[in-house]
């Protein structure tokens, strides 16, 4: 499905072309902004990829032509097909994958620098990514959140209230690999819990956030335990799953239409069937991806609601993943 609020619109990617425009804006933030290291061959082409673009699809806000937000996704099958999720190169994930729900993994985010103080892109990235979610059936989406640089003390405040408060639940949880950091990296920065509890405070927490971090929790989301210091990728990380399921009560009612529509999911925590209520819900393919994205964009853009369309696309039912 496109949604389109005026002049942007966000979607999958259909071709060749279009992914290399993604890979050229991950080159602008990640690489020439915010200094990941990159190949000869990447600076050269000005693009920022590894092995698991092969599979992935990927979600993109384009505005005039261009490319100013992505997601990048990848589900179950696409991660067989490249020998695990990108997430497993920092995070032990073992144990959502042994949920026989549909999961998908979230990664490489961002927004063009002259974008970002206009949050229509990213909220219609979200809404480009729930319409995925729900038409696809998936039940936990996960991947990692970061700061820019090495030294997670600089975020002391926010990590540590993420470890008190916000962790996930132990079936489900995510452990960092600190064996797998970079030569020199000290293995003891992947330390959540920094400062102890009665010295967190939670307004300078959230002030340590980034935007996107501040934006899954108050989706609901939960965290893995531990942080991942990416010396090449000048990052340090932390897991963030999100159960659509506990998805907030006040968004809930707007994302599907009613605050309970999502209860009853398997999620691997034991309960029967990989989908019990939603029924009819997620049974049409057409109609409920148009009345979720509806909701969304009047939840989350208000007074721009009514200058959203939504426009079936041919290949809605499919993946779109089209080789790096």
């Amino acid at each position: 499905m496109t949604i389109k609020v005026r002049d942007y619109e966000v979607r999958l990617t259909r071709n060749k072309e279009e992914r290399r425009m993604v890979r050229n804006l991950r080159y602008d933030v990640f690489v020439a902004e915010e200094g990941a290291s990159a190949t000869p061959e990447q600076h050269a082409l000005r693009e920022e990829y590894d092995d698991y673009d092969t599979h992935a699809d990927y979600m993109a806000v384009f505005h005039n032509g261009r490319v100013v937000g992505t997601y990048r996704i990848i589900g179950r099958d696409a991660a067989e097909k490249m020998g695990g999720f990108y997430t497993e190169t920092e995070f032990n994930i073992s144990k959502i994958k042994k949920s026989p729900a549909n999961i998908a993994e979230m990664s490489r985010a961002c927004v063009a620098r002259e974008y970002r103080e206009n949050a229509l892109v990213m909220r219609m990235l979200w809404a480009g990514l729930g319409e995925y979610v729900v038409r696809r059936k998936i039940v936990i989406v996960f991947g990692v959140a970061s700061w820019v640089g090495k030294n997670p003390g600089l975020a002391a405040q926010a990590i540590s209230y993420l470890y008190y408060n916000n962790l996930s639940p132990a079936s489900l949880r995510a452990t960092v690999l600190p064996e797998r950091f970079a030569p020199g990296v000290n293995p003891k920065l992947s330390r959540m819990n920094i400062l102890p509890r009665e010295f967190v405070d939670e307004d300078a927490a959230r002030r340590e956030m980034p935007p996107l971090i501040k934006g899954y929790l108050r989706l609901g989301a939960s965290f893995g335990r531990g942080v991942f210091v990416d010396g090449p990728f000048n990052t340090y990380d932390v897991f963030v799953m999100l159960q659509v399921k506990n998805i907030d009560a006040a968004y809930k009612k707007h994302f599907l239409g009613r605050a309970t529509a999502l209860d009853g999911i398997d999620d691997g925590e034991g309960r029967d069937g990989v989908i019990k209520t939603i029924g009819k819900i997620v049974l049409s393919p057409v109609t409920v991806p148009l009345k979720m994205a509806g909701a969304v964009f009047e939840f989350l853009l208000r007074e721009d609601a009514a200058d959203a369309e939504f426009i079936e696309d041919a290949d809605d039912n499919n993946t779109t993943g089209m080789g790096a």
